[in-house]
This record gives structure tokens, sequence and C-alpha cells, in this order.
């Protein structure tokens, strides 16, 4: 039987699906309660995330799957930060053409010029405080002409 850690990974982000639920940092804690229970924690990017919902709903749905009965409990602190992305998530999000935010920034970073995830290039200018979900801004690269998007720090 797998361990529900290893189960949670196989949930991906239903708004960035190359990331895992475990990768983005959602998933904060998965403690086996009994035999075959488990208590997943889970913290939201956003306290208005949409994705939430749906996140829950696969954690029961793929823990059943694999014979655990499972509670998932959401904690709103401490607030879910972008430094809980862990680097393979960050490289999964360039290569899918979301520039990462750095670790360690914060919202200041946002509208400063972000590297693009195509070319490469800093020479970027930020067209969106929102791009296409909350959690991103909406840049384009003033190089290759690319729009993309750049996951915000938090």
């Amino acid at each position: 039987m797998k361990s529900p850690l290893e189960i949670l990974e196989m949930v991906p982000d239903p708004e960035i699906p190359v990331i895992n639920i475990v990768e983005l940092g959602i998933v904060r804690e998965a403690i086996v309660t009994s035999e075959n229970s488990v208590e997943v924690t889970i913290t939201p990017t956003y306290s208005a995330c949409p994705a939430m919902f749906t996140i829950e709903e696969d954690i029961m749905k793929i823990m059943k799957e694999n014979g655990w009965d499972a509670k998932v409990v959401t904690k709103m602190f401490p607030i879910w930060t972008t430094d809980w992305l862990t680097d393979e998530a960050r490289e999964k999000l360039r290569v899918y053409g979301i520039t990462p935010p750095e670790k360690g920034a914060d919202e200041h970073h946002i509208g400063k010029p972000k590297k693009c995830p195509r070319c490469g290039s800093m020479n970027s200018k930020q067209i969106s405080r929102f791009g296409s979900t909350l959690c991103k801004a909406s840049y384009q690269c003033l190089d290759c002409l690319e729009p993309f998007d750049y996951f915000k720090c938090h």
C-alpha cells in the first residue's frame, strides 16, 4: 500500500496541472490516525482560491481509491507562501510557461521585470496585475513578444 504522501503526490493542482498539491505546498501534513485512516491538512494558496473545493474532493477520491479513509482539514494559518513551492515545482512552472516566484520575495516584486520562461530575457513588463488566475500576474516579454504568467509571491 502506498503511503498517504505518495498518494497525495498524484493529485495535480486543478489550475496548474503540471505540478501536484504536495510540490505546491498546499499539503501541510498527512497523519495516519488509524490502520486505514489519514488526516490531511491543507492550506490554500489564497483564502478565496476556488480550486480548494476541487482539491479536497480529489484528495478524498484518490485516498479512497488507494484504501484510505481520509479526513481533510483546511488551516488558514500560517498563511501559504510561495516559499513552500519545491524546486521541482518551480522548474515545472517554468517549463510550462509560468515564471516562478523568487524565493523569499514578497508582493513588492510585482510590476518589476520578470524572466521570460520562453527565451530567458529579463526585458519584460507587467501588462496586468491579474493573470489567468488570482495567483498569477500577466507579463509580456519585450524581446520575443510572448505573453506569460508570473506566479505571484506572497
